[in-house]
């Protein structure tokens, strides 16, 4: 399953029509320790670019972004409880929102792992 990924440094994992999406491990760093994460009522219809979640660390508050267009189809809510979970494990338990992709071929403009590497 490939992970793309995106300049505001949100990744994104497609399986069937269902995306997957967090924040990257560079983000994590960024921001510190995070105290609080929401998203979007499931069911939110989405454009590519809209602002889909926020996370809030001791630091600042930052909206998280849909890589590509689609319909919030859950939510992590080990999240609520354990918001720390982002940057303990941000490509994997600490994923952030499922989406019910709209338009998969937006995948094309993302970044692939390595291409988002050379951009850091």
């Amino acid at each position: 399953m490939a992970t793309y990924y995106t300049k505001s440094h949100e990744w994104i994992r497609l399986d069937g029509d269902i995306a997957t999406v967090g924040i990257t491990a560079h983000a994590t760093e960024e921001l510190g320790e995070l105290v609080f994460v929401e998203a979007k009522d499931e069911g939110t219809e989405l454009g590519q670019g809209d602002a889909a979640a926020v996370v809030e660390s001791v630091k600042a508050a930052s909206d998280i972004y849909a890589p590509i267009a689609g319909t919030i189809a859950g939510f992590n809510t080990r999240l609520t409880d354990e918001p720390t979970l982002i940057g303990a494990d941000p490509e994997g338990e600490g994923w952030i929102f499922t989406l019910k992709v709209a338009d998969s071929s937006q995948l094309e403009g993302l970044m692939d792992e390595a291409a988002y590497k050379a951009s850091l």
